[in-house]
């Protein structure tokens, strides 16, 4: 589920990942100017990854199913039933269900992605070897997020520190961490696309879509991880 929001209206209990109970607020945030223009820069960095990938393609953390209609996803997954709700009203066909045990037979999907999901599972690596197990041997995983080690996750972090609904149960991860997880679930790198090297407060309207390749400093990167040949 992406979860970019940087207000922080309620504070939580730790591990209690709160979309059930905050998934229009979460929703809502997509409308906002700002939400919008960020939303829009990560998607480019994703359909740049996406071009010639089989179908049909999959979101692991689908949430309100923003990210998922906008990129033309066939199918989500998620575990909160209020975001799923909002996912089947924008067209995705939904299943209840975690990262860590997909409901989907073997080589089912040509595309699997994590929209910063990663950073809210429990099992990271499990859920990784699950989405391999559900991909067709042409297909990749597409991974986005925000790498812990820049600006953008350092501002991230502490607002976890301090209370965040959503960034206080999340963990970050470094670009070499998430390749090297994906590694050990059986894929090997890609490409990659970086975007958000401006300050976290800063304006967004000349912001480019995005850089080719894993770059120092990204706000978000989007890895396109090969299950065994290249995809596309």
């Amino acid at each position: 589920m992406n979860s970019r929001m940087t207000s922080n209206p309620s504070t939580q209990a730790p591990g209690a990942v709160p979309f059930d109970r905050l998934a229009d607020q979460y929703d809502h945030w997509f409308d906002t100017g700002r939400g919008s223009r960020l939303f829009q820069i990560e998607l480019e960095a994703i359909r740049d990854l996406l071009a010639g990938a089989p179908r049909p393609w999959l979101e692991v953390g689908v949430g309100t199913g923003r990210t998922a209609a906008a990129l033309g996803f066939d199918e989500g997954v998620d575990p909160c039933a209020a975001a799923l709700a909002l996912a089947k009203r924008r067209g995705i066909r939904v299943r209840p269900g975690r990262g860590e045990a997909l409901p989907f037979a073997d080589g089912s999907f040509g595309v699997t992605m994590l929209m910063v999901t990663l950073c809210f599972l429990e099992e990271p690596l499990l859920s990784l070897k699950e989405c391999r197990r559900v991909l067709q041997d042409d297909g990749c995983l597409i991974v986005g997020f925000v790498p812990r080690d820049s600006r953008w996750g350092r501002a991230y972090l502490r607002k976890g520190e301090a209370g965040h609904p959503f960034y206080s149960v999340a963990r970050f991860y470094t670009v070499r961490e998430v390749i090297r997880l994906g590694e050990q679930a059986g894929f090997r790198m890609d490409r990659a696309n970086s975007t958000l090297f401006e300050a976290v407060d800063g304006p967004l309207a000349d912001t480019p879509a995005f850089r080719a390749g894993a770059l120092r400093g990204a706000g978000f990167v989007a890895l396109r991880l090969s299950a065994s040949a290249p995809c596309g």
